[in-house]
């Protein structure tokens, strides 16, 4: 392989900037973009182009005028509720964004990577291999996995889906929290917090799913991996490793049911990933909650 040179879509998201910061530590060549400014102050501005991605003509002119190897395309839409209230904008972004860039990919014969999610999975089994067939519940699930038949379809070879399950870890001016840093603060402060004890899920730190796809990258992997945490749990026992963790009661962390939510979106009751596909390909080893924990 020639010289390496990579393209992080959503760089202002978690993911990419653990991607823009793996990229500086091992000394590649990278370029990032996001839409609006850039939000992290560890990317170089001068790797750093502002681009909104559903804007057709102003991509293709940026890729015109740029040569990479690769791109992993992390931007989209990912509040899963704001999705099923907005259709179309959740549609145009993770759907139809996604298949421009991958097409672009396709004629300048650049290897893609696609992030995606547990959530094109009915939930009705879990511990889900890549062979699996998808069932969407979701506006937000079903635009990924559109996204996704864009590569699995396609006579090109040179691609990946990396699909994930709720992605956690520090960064900078994040558009929103996730469940591990809400739950840190509000435990901290011995606030009570509801979880639901019925929705099973396996939680990836940011750092790992960088790694693993970094991996993806290096290997010129293609084909669909797994990519999550290593264990799955209830939203409700997620809570109360973190209170033992910080070693609060137990008894801050109130149960509840997903029906008492009324969110707009349904959601897999049960996910979690089966990761030897990744392991042995990737050489993808994941932490437990609590080795991450002293990061967050």
């Amino acid at each position: 392989m020639g010289a390496l040179r990579l393209l992080i879509t959503g760089s202002n998201g978690l993911l990419g900037q653990k991607m823009v910061a793996m990229c500086l530590v091992h000394r590649m060549d990278f370029a990032a973009i996001s839409s609006g400014p850039n939000r992290n102050p560890d990317c170089p501005d001068s790797n750093y182009t502002a681009l909104d991605i559903t804007r057709e003509q102003e991509v293709l002119t940026y890729l015109d005028s740029h040569n990479f190897t690769h791109i992993v395309h992390t931007a989209a839409m990912t509040n899963v509720d704001a999705c099923e209230l907005n259709a179309a904008l959740c549609n145009e972004i993770n759907y139809l964004a996604s298949k421009r860039l991958f097409e672009i990919a396709q004629k300048k014969g650049c290897h893609f990577t696609l992030l995606s999610t547990d959530f094109v999975f009915d939930g009705h089994q879990g511990n889900y291999i890549e062979t699996d067939m998808p069932n969407p519940l979701s506006v937000y699930g079903r635009s990924k996995w559109m996204a996704e038949q864009e590569l699995i379809q396609s006579a090109y070879s040179k691609w990946a889906i990396a699909r994930t399950i709720i992605v956690y870890g520090k960064g900078h001016q994040l558009n929103k929290s996730n469940i591990f840093s809400w739950l840190m603060q509000e435990l901290t402060q011995g606030k009570e917090v509801s979880l639901i004890t019925d929705h099973f899920r396996a939680p990836t730190w940011a750092e790992d799913l960088a790694e693993g796809c970094l991996s993806i990258v290096r290997h010129d992997a293609s084909g669909i991996f797994h990519l999550s945490g290593p264990e799955t749990l209830s939203i409700y026992e997620i809570g109360l490793r973190v209170a033992r963790y910080l070693g609060v009661s137990e008894r801050l962390i109130k149960p509840i049911n997903s029906k008492n939510l009324n969110q707009p979106a349904p959601r897999p009751a049960m996910t979690g990933f089966n990761l030897e596909k990744s392991a042995s390909i990737l050489g993808y080893k994941p932490h437990s909650i609590e080795e991450t924990l002293e990061y967050l």
